[in-house]
């Protein structure tokens, strides 16, 4: 144990070479590079030169937040299912997400899944059986932060289960969905997609901020030198599970804050409700959010992915196959 414990420390070190931290700002850690330059890599691979300003942010952030109470009151009333699968790469903004999709929602409709490692009796289960015990019912929203896509890339890549196993939930996944859809389930999945320079310095943040030391764990100092290794997974995973019925939307999330937005307009534009304001939702921003060959990361080719989704985007919000 003492050995592992040296190791995630001299991986937390490794994070930090080169860089110091602002000590103007102790309450919101800002890494500086060597030149005492505050770091601007989630500008990498991103559209924008500049972030979004807070005080931009929290005004879109309540338009669309009281959309979606409208939402749900609709859910509500009319017995529907949501089921919202937040994936990405380590550190890419899921949990934030989720938070603010939920922080003005009610509780006794709208529900968080982060299931933690399965136990000995979930583990001898059929893989997504744990998973289906979790499904909304009636009237109910549930977000799964992390969700069975697990098996499709921390696992294969670290190890934690068989290249059967992962070969087996690349063929069951699409089935599974359309289950699911078939049923009257509405399945919103996203990817957060994170640059690998910003994934690194939000990595060396959680090193040195005392409320985020939590988040880095010793997968994700592990993850450091397996960024290829994700990647190919990722590409194998869209691949047999970006389908009609249930299509990834990518949001490039080098920027949280638009990033949260888009997510929460995503699901607002999805889907129809009493009372929905059209001009407070808004419109998607194909710079930020798109089928999973239109927003690539660093590295990655079109013909890497599945066929385009686009024409899901095009058709406007009710009209998804």
């Amino acid at each position: 144990m003492a050995s592992d414990d040296a190791g995630a420390e001299e991986e937390g070190e490794r994070l930090l070479d080169g860089l110091r931290v602002d000590e103007a700002r102790p309450e919101r850690p800002v890494l500086l590079d060597e030149q005492g330059e505050p770091l601007r890599t989630w500008q990498e691979n991103y559209p924008y030169r500049e972030k979004m300003r807070r005080k931009t942010y929290e005004r879109r952030k309540r338009f669309l937040q009281i959309e979606l109470l409208k939402l749900q009151k609709t859910v509500r009333e009319q017995g529907q299912r949501i089921v919202v699968v937040c994936e990405g790469r380590d550190a890419a903004g899921k949990g934030g997400t989720i938070k603010r999709f939920t922080e003005r929602l009610n509780p006794r409709g709208a529900r968080v899944v982060a299931l933690d490692k399965p136990t000995e009796r979930e583990a001898g289960q059929w893989y997504f059986q744990r998973y289906v015990a979790q499904l909304p019912s009636a009237g109910e929203i549930v977000f799964f932060d992390r969700s069975w896509y697990n098996r499709a890339g921390v696992e294969p890549v670290m190890g934690f289960c068989t290249p059967q196993e992962h070969r087996q939930f690349l063929q069951q996944a699409p089935l599974f969905e359309k289950m699911l859809t078939d049923d009257g389930i509405v399945l919103i999945k996203f990817w957060l997609s994170v640059s690998q320079a910003e994934q690194r310095t939000r990595f060396a943040i959680r090193q040195v901020d005392p409320v985020r030391q939590w988040k880095l764990s010793p997968t994700d100092l592990a993850s450091l030198d397996l960024w290829d290794a994700y990647t190919k997974a990722k590409v194998e995973m869209f691949r047999a599970t970006d389908t009609v019925h249930a299509p990834w939307s990518v949001i490039k999330f080098n920027d949280k804050r638009r990033g949260r937005l888009e997510a929460i307009r995503h699901l607002l534009l999805r889907m129809d409700y009493e009372a929905k304001d059209k001009d407070a939702v808004g419109e998607a921003d194909p710079l930020i959010i798109g089928p999973a060959d239109t927003l690539l990361e660093a590295g990655e080719d079109p013909t890497d992915l599945s066929p385009s989704r686009i024409a899901h985007y095009e058709q406007g919000p009710g009209q998804h196959p």
